[in-house]
């Protein structure tokens, strides 16, 4: 018998650094530079030049092709759907958000805060979501470190 669970995730996090730092490593091409999770992230060779198609490879040799469904560099977002995966996702689909925002006051001025979010088909269970979770707080750490290097 299954868990009943939220089949979204939510991970945030305030790097101590400036918006244009933290922005600057938000390309799915790029995501290898400082998740170490990551052995590669490179575009799919042979797709349409106006389709962006990034290849994933996990340290743990999971590979999952990712397509930019959104990008906004005036709002600091993009949007990504995993679009086919090996070995198969015991899921349907996900749709994920990296969005960030300046914090202009305060103790963490001149800081980012980056929220991560998926939005998975409602055949995902309590272990995908906990993954999912736990992925991007690692990730957020790695991105925060890549972030305030000087």
């Amino acid at each position: 018998m299954s868990i009943p669970t939220s089949t979204s995730v939510v991970e945030s996090a305030v790097i101590k650094a400036p918006l244009s730092h933290v922005w600057h490593h938000i390309k799915l091409q790029d995501f290898s530079d400082f998740w170490s999770d990551l052995k590669s992230s490179q575009f799919v060779k042979g797709t349409s030049d106006e389709t962006q198609i990034v290849q994933w490879v996990f340290n743990d040799g999971t590979q999952l092709e990712v397509k930019q469904e959104e990008h906004s560099t005036i709002n600091h977002y993009i949007t990504y759907s995993v679009i086919t995966a090996k070995p198969e996702l015991s899921y349907s689909s996900v749709l994920s958000t990296i969005r960030c925002y300046a914090v202009t006051s305060g103790d963490l001025e001149n800081s980012t805060f980056i929220e991560w979010t998926g939005n998975f088909s409602s055949d995902a269970d309590a272990s995908v979501i906990q993954d999912a979770k736990f992925k991007r707080r690692d990730a957020l750490a790695d991105l925060a470190k890549a972030a305030t290097k000087k």
